[in-house]
């Protein structure tokens, strides 16, 4: 990665996006690693892992970078949650932000222009701030009720995604691609792509048996692409 501002230089692919939580998934390293691979190899587009609580830095970054050699050759990037040293240190494709993290500009200089950054968006007002923000995704969420995340705010439901994804495109155009969390899974995951998603982000429903992972990712990877259809974006 080098020093740099703008965007990352490839498209943001979020039709399939994984969640790593230690928090659902554990945080065996090898466990970690192969349900990585599996979900990769059944259609995830993208990877983040994410631990909310970290006592150990070095032992995050050894996961991290088990997870991400696992994930070598296929094409799928690795992100890490909140922390733009961690994805540095362990030399990941980029960083999901939330609203209090580190400031997307920040973490640009830092990460370089080829990184990927993503931020979360909660809201129309905040959705409004992505045409001034160097970001190559957003995530809106959350969308559902979840067990997955503490969340103090009330789900925006399938009408505040679409209003919010309407600024947003507003805000950037249609080339920023917006996905959505929370509470998502296969009995909503089409009509979540049929409110203005590009895809949807997935912990439980992806990885909360920690079985059969690259199984639910085809399945999920296509329904989510049978709704891009039906909408006209595929």
């Amino acid at each position: 990665m080098t020093p740099g501002g703008g965007h990352a230089t490839v498209p943001v692919d979020l039709r399939l996006y994984g969640l790593l939580d230690v928090g659902v998934c554990g945080g065996d390293a090898e466990h970690l690693a192969r349900m990585a691979a599996e979900a990769a190899a059944g259609g995830c587009t993208l990877l983040q892992y994410r631990e909310k609580t970290i006592a150990n830095a070095r032992a995050t970054v050894a996961r991290l970078r088990r997870i991400h050699e696992a994930l070598a050759g296929t094409g799928v990037p690795l992100l890490m949650n909140d922390r733009v040293d961690l994805a540095l240190a362990a030399g990941l494709e980029g960083v999901h932000l939330g609203q209090e993290d580190m400031h997307p500009a920040d973490a640009r200089h830092l990460l370089g222009r080829d990184a990927i950054i993503g931020l979360t968006v909660k809201s129309a007002a905040q959705a409004d701030e992505l045409y001034r923000l160097p970001v190559d995704y957003a995530c809106i969420g959350g969308v559902f009720a979840t067990t997955s995340k503490n969340n103090p705010d009330p789900p925006v439901g399938l009408d505040g995604l679409n209003r919010i994804v309407f600024r947003a495109r507003l805000a950037r155009g249609a080339g920023l691609p917006v996905g959505a969390i929370a509470g998502i899974d296969r009995s909503n995951a089409a009509a979540t792509i049929g409110a203005g998603a590009d895809g949807v982000a997935l912990i439980s429903a992806l990885f909360g048996t920690g079985r059969d992972v690259e199984a639910r990712a085809r399945d999920l990877r296509g329904v989510v692409d049978g709704a891009l259809a039906a909408r006209g974006a595929a």
